[in-house]
């Protein structure tokens, strides 16, 4: 056998290879995400051997429906899909400090009760894994906790103790020594998923991995594992702020337009299980530029506040911010105001902002949008118990959107009393009854409505 070393440059961005440094990756056109690593190349001489295959028809193969384990969180559940499905590799990513190894840990609390449970963690030690568990409550001694990096020395002890579930916290922290490279490289960290990946289809092990993002990219992200594992979930929100989004955006057991939201407390994270409430309390009384919309979010319906502030500005060019949704279409609706309403809004100033902290971009919040700016430019509150929602075209007029009669019965249970949707719809929501159901062509009987 002859080893021997070699120079390869690794995007830190997307994982893509080069022999030579290139200012922009030609895979993910980011610049200067480019890092230098040493690899061990070896030649061997190995005796090549035929492995019998089968070749079946569709018909002739067989699945066994498995049953999914439910982790005891429900918003947890319905991002995976139902629950964990055995055997599966799973990455859960986002920001330093937003939650990831506290929500993992719930997790562990709630199956270690019948489930053998394995927590490995690469960042803290066992004293600080203890005290964040005393935070949450008790737990069982099916949970064993294991501080090692080396990841031949895990490999040994799951294939010992074939644990239900591991827990990987973190992956960046994960070495492999038939790797050269420093923990955290982009090699180590696709070659250490690897492993994972082989133990986890191989052993049935139902492995979760925690994967950090930073904003400078000096470290390999969870894009490079994305194609690698089964399901990717992201955490989102400030992690100063009291909530956090769980997202998938990748589930190849289900679907991933679902989003579980959670409350961070002193005694760890907290399902909500009423976001559209979560999101609408402490809403202003009678003021101008505050409406409520309704937004899809799987099968979900989730109600926000869309708030619009509209002055007149004091320098040549007016300014624009939008937070919490798309810059670029608040820009387009008030050009569909300017020219289809008339209303003078090129020397003004427009501030559009979610409430909440949430981001959506779905098309459906455009006339909510709307409504909003011609609130806060004319100076007229809109009714509290008022919803909106309709996809708003560049002729002004307001087109249809998915699942309207989800939208209109969340209101109704909410105890909205009207609701403003596209006339195309209205046929869909005939049935629903208790609430005052109110169709629009265009933006003008929109605004004739308020």
């Amino acid at each position: 056998m002859a080893k021997g070393k070699k120079t390869v440059y690794f995007c830190q961005n997307c994982g893509h290879e080069e022999t030579k440094w290139l200012g922009q990756c030609p895979a993910c056109k980011e610049w200067n995400t480019f890092a230098e690593e040493m690899i061990t190349t070896a030649k061997t001489t190995a005796v090549k051997t035929r492995k019998e295959v089968q070749v079946l028809a569709l018909s002739e193969v067989r699945t066994d429906d498995q049953a999914r384990l439910e982790t005891g969180l429900d918003e947890l559940d319905r991002v995976l899909g139902g629950g964990i499905v055995p055997g599966s590799l799973v990455l859960v990513g986002g920001d330093p400090g937003i939650g990831k190894s506290t929500l993992l840990l719930q997790v562990c609390q709630r199956l270690s009760a019948e489930k053998q449970v394995l927590y490995v963690s690469g960042e803290e030690s066992l004293a600080q894994i203890k005290l964040r568990a005393n935070r949450m409550g008790t737990f069982s001694d099916h949970l064993k906790l294991l501080c090692e990096t080396n990841l031949d020395t895990i490999r040994s002890i799951i294939e010992s103790r074939r644990p239900d579930l591991v827990i990987i916290d973190s992956i960046q922290t994960m070495y492999n020594e038939e790797v050269s490279s420093a923990p955290g490289s982009v090699s180590q960290v696709r070659e250490s998923t690897n492993v994972l990946m082989q133990l986890a289809k191989g052993l049935g092990v139902t492995i979760f991995i925690v994967g950090h993002v930073t904003k400078e990219g000096t470290v390999a992200g969870p894009r490079v594992l994305e194609h690698m594992v089964d399901t990717v979930l992201y955490f989102e929100g400030d992690r100063h702020a009291s909530y956090r989004i769980l997202r998938g955006v990748k589930n190849r057991f289900g679907s991933t337009n679902e989003i579980g939201v959670f409350e961070m407390r002193q005694n760890g994270l907290v399902e909500v299980e009423n976001p559209s409430e979560y999101m609408l309390s402490g809403r202003p009384e009678n003021a101008s530029g505050s409406v409520v919309a309704c937004s899809m979010e799987g099968t979900r319906p989730l109600l926000i506040e869309i708030q619009a502030l509209v002055c007149q500005t004091n320098f040549g060019m007016p300014r624009r911010t939008a937070t919490g949704t798309d810059y670029n279409r608040v820009n387009l609706l008030m050009a569909v105001l300017e020219k289809r309403i008339g209303l003078h809004m090129s020397n003004c100033d427009a501030y559009v902002n979610i409430a909440g902290g949430i981001r959506m971009n779905e098309p459906a919040i455009d006339l909510g949008i709307v409504m909003a700016l011609v609130s806060s430019y004319k100076n007229r509150p809109i009714d509290e118990k008022l919803l909106v929602f309709g996809e708003v075209g560049l002729s002004g007029e307001v087109r249809a959107v998915n699942m309207p009669e989800q939208r209109v019965a969340e209101a109704r249970k909410l105890g909205f009393e009207t609701c403003i949707i596209p006339e195309v719809s209205m046929h869909m929501v005939k049935d629903i009854k208790g609430i005052k159901v109110i169709g629009v062509k265009n933006v003008s009987d929109a605004m004739n409505l308020i």
